[in-house]
Parts: C-alpha cells; sequence; structure tokens
C-alpha cells in the first residue's frame, strides 16, 4: 500500500499540474476575448480576440493581433493567417476592415456593420499587423521601426506564430494556411520558407502548414514591372510615348535605385494617371485621399481590393476615424501607454526605412512546391499596381506544366474570371 501510494502521489500532481494549465489557458484567452466594440449594433455567434505577442524580449518588440474564430463550428475549419503589404500598411485597416474581416467601418467612423463576405464563414481568421510599428504593433526601441525589412519581418512572423500557438493551444496541429496581397507577395512565401525549415530543423510539428495563397502579389521585380506598365498602357492609363520611354530608360530589375532619366519618366507616367484609384482604376476615387504616395510609381503599395455590396472609395478615411477612438482601443486591448499618438492605415517610416528586399521571391516558390505544400496565386484584374499582367509573368517564369486549360470560372452563372491552374508532377 505504502509502494502505490508513493506511485500515486506523483500522478495526481501530474494531473493537477496539467488542470492548473489548462485553467491558466483559459484565462489568458478569456481576456484577450473582445465582448463587443463601440458601434456595434448586433450580435455575433463567433468569439473573437485581439492583443499583443511578443517577439523580442530584448527591445520589446510586440506584434498586434486580431483573432476571428469560425462563425460555425470552429473547431472543424483550418486557421488561416492574413498580411497586407506596404511594406508598412495595416492588416486590420485593409484586410479586416475593407476586405475579408467581420467588421466592416460605416461612413461616419463611428458604426460597424456586417460583411456578408466574410472569410470566417468558412476559416478561422487571424490578423497580424506586421511588421513593428504598423498599425498597434509597437516596440520599446524606436530604432526598431526604422530597422525593419523582408528578414527580420519574416523571423518575427515566425517568433509570433510560435508563441500565438502557446496562447491558443487547441489551434496546433490544425489545417494552417497563409495568405495576403501585394507586398504580402515577399511576406507570405519567405513565413511558409521560415516555418519549414524551423520544422524540420527542430522536428517540431505544431505548425500544420499546408499551403499559402497570394492575390496580386509583389514577386518578381523584372516581371513585376514589365506588367505594370503592359497594363498601364493597354488600358489606356498612360500615352504611347510614356509607355516607349519606360521601357528605354528604367532597369525593371530593381526600382530600388533608379537613374533620373527612369525617375522623370516614371513621374510623367503618374501625372498621366491623373486622380484615378490604381488599385481599382475602373471605380470612383475618394476625394482628397491622404493614402502615402498614392500614385507614386517609385513605390511599393498595398493592394486594396474592397468589397461589398457598395462600393465605396473612402474606407481608408472610415477606419482612421474608427480606430483612433480611444473606446475602441480600449475594447481590443491596446495598451494605451504605447499606442501611437495617432492610429494610421499606413506607417511612412516603415516603409521609407525599409532595409531588405530581395529582388525575386520565385526561388522561395520552387522549394517551398518540391516540400508539398500547396500554393495559389490569383490577380483582380483592375488593379494596376500589381496588375494581372505582372502575375502571368511570373506564373509563366516558374515553368510549370499546364494540367487544367483556361476556362471560363462561373458564380451563379455568371463569368467571375479566366484562369490556369498550375501544377507541379511528382
Amino acid at each position: 500500500m505504502e509502494k502505490r501510494t508513493r506511485c500515486g502521489l506523483p500522478l495526481f500532481s501530474f494531473f493537477l499540474l496539467l488542470s492548473f494549465i489548462s485553467s491558466a489557458i483559459a484565462i489568458s484567452q478569456e481576456k484577450q476575448k473582445v465582448s463587443t466594440l463601440p458601434g456595434q449594433s448586433f450580435n455575433v455567434s463567433f468569439a473573437h480576440y485581439s492583443g499583443y505577442i511578443t517577439v523580442s524580449k530584448d527591445t520589446g518588440r510586440a506584434l498586434f493581433y486580431w483573432f476571428f474564430e469560425a462563425t460555425e463550428d470552429p473547431a472543424s475549419k483550418p486557421l488561416v493567417l492574413w498580411l497586407n503589404g506596404g511594406p508598412g500598411c495595416s492588416s486590420i485597416a485593409y484586410g479586416l476592415a475593407e476586405e475579408i474581416g467581420p467588421f466592416h467601418v460605416n461612413p461616419d467612423g463611428k458604426g460597424l456593420h456586417l460583411n456578408p463576405y466574410s472569410w470566417n464563414q468558412v476559416a478561422n481568421i487571424l490578423f497580424l499587423d506586421s511588421p513593428v510599428g504598423v498599425g498597434f504593433s509597437y516596440s520599446n526601441s524606436s530604432n526598431d521601426v526604422l530597422n525593419n525589412g523582408d528578414e527580420r519581418t519574416a523571423k518575427d512572423s515566425l517568433k509570433f506564430l510560435q508563441e500565438w500557438f502557446k496562447k491558443f493551444p487547441q489551434y496546433k496541429g490544425r489545417d494552417f494556411y497563409l495568405t495576403g496581397e501585394s507586398y504580402a507577395g515577399h511576406y507570405v512565401p519567405q513565413l511558409a520558407q521560415a516555418i519549414v525549415r524551423s520544422q524540420k530543423l527542430t522536428g517540431e510539428k505544431s505548425i500544420n502548414l499546408k499551403g499559402y495563397m497570394v492575390g496580386n502579389a509583389l514577386t518578381d521585380d523584372f516581371h513585376d514591372h514589365l506588367g505594370i506598365f503592359q497594363f498601364m498602357w493597354a488600358a489606356g492609363l498612360i500615352s504611347d510615348q510614356t509607355y516607349k520611354l519606360l521601357n528605354v530608360l528604367c532597369d525593371f530589375q530593381s526600382f530600388v535605385h533608379t537613374s533620373t532619366a527612369c525617375e522623370k519618366i516614371l513621374e510623367a507616367a503618374s501625372n498621366e494617371l491623373g486622380n484615378i484609384d490604381p488599385y481599382s482604376i475602373f471605380t470612383p476615387s475618394c476625394p482628397a485621399s491622404t493614402t502615402f504616395s498614392r500614385n507614386k510609381l517609385l513605390k511599393r503599395l498595398h493592394s486594396v481590393g474592397r468589397m461589398g455590396e457598395k462600393y465605396d472609395p473612402c474606407t481608408e478615411k472610415h477606419s482612421t476615424v474608427y480606430f483612433n477612438l480611444p473606446e475602441v482601443q480600449k475594447a481590443l486591448h491596446v495598451n494605451a501607454a504605447v499606442a501611437p499618438s495617432k492610429w494610421e492605415t499606413c506607417n511612412d517610416a516603415v516603409n521609407e526605412n525599409w532595409k531588405d528586399s530581395p529582388r525575386s521571391v520565385l526561388p522561395i516558390y520552387h522549394e517551398l512546391i518540391n516540400s508539398g505544400l500547396r500554393i495559389w496565386m490569383f490577380s483582380g484584374d483592375t488593379d494596376s499596381v500589381i496588375p494581372v499582367t505582372s502575375t502571368r509573368y511570373n506564373v509563366d517564369a516558374l515553368k510549370l506544366p499546364t494540367v487544367t486549360p483556361w476556362h471560363a470560372w462561373y458564380d451563379d452563372g455568371q463569368v467571375c474570371l479566366i484562369y490556369c491552374m498550375l501544377l507541379v508532377d511528382d
């Protein structure tokens, strides 16, 4: 009997420890839970959480997230991470509040309405403001905001995921996908590569990455810029003469260090575009839009594909008003001590001080295809910033076999787009 008692005590302690850990996780999640939001005049069937994950204890870098469970049966649905581009633009501002999130901001900047096309109808969606300095993400070191780049962004995002899964362990092993748009054409494959390499090195499999998809994605400098100017010319946005000079004077391999002649003709092209929305060329533009460097072709910008029953070109303004409300920030668990003096959709300082950006991420595609990931490149046909022509050039550069020929894709009897599926044979 005495021997059994000595064996039973450690077993009891083990279960007691498990119970303590489980309770601690539940308490932590409850603290991050968003009960209701200012301007929310409706109830929702899903839970959502927001807060920070520290990715560097040395400098106090912390990334802000907002996580939405699926509307029905979240335990059976995959997990999806959404990233916006810029670099320097908020996934909360664009991906969530304008595009695929469940809540969109009303024109008065004070109320919310439900998005009928929200992706959390089919998946659990995690929005991340990355890198540090974007949205509500912050650092205790001001130099951190001036030293972002592709490499550190991928490392910080990987660290974020590793720590996030500790806070939400019920999602470990869940089918997981990365997705994003425009400059996330760098973020997404680079993060996927970091996950695959890290787990191969450590043997850790808690992040069950199945694949990724990117829309109107910045992918390869040469093909991106070749497609941009071709699209602008074909759409009648720039003159024949300007198009010819762009092809003669500009080095499509890199726009980081352009010649004086190239800068002049880029400025001419920008002026010829006029006051249009370059991200949606056939829809109205917002009067006196203040989006940073909106028509400057020298900038690598976010792509804003708007969705909804009624088109609104001023959604950025609505979001800026809403997320600057103190009561909104309090509801989202924003730390007032580190909150930006003014929340902005994009951070110019992040964009203008970007440290590293490879000319092409196409080699990463080949590595990840060979690792077994599923990859989907899609492209809206009215975005002139990273247009469908650029996407087609990039897909062609992968030199993959075509397994399904081009054909029309129908939704409710209407043609949505023409697409071609490319896969790699085993």
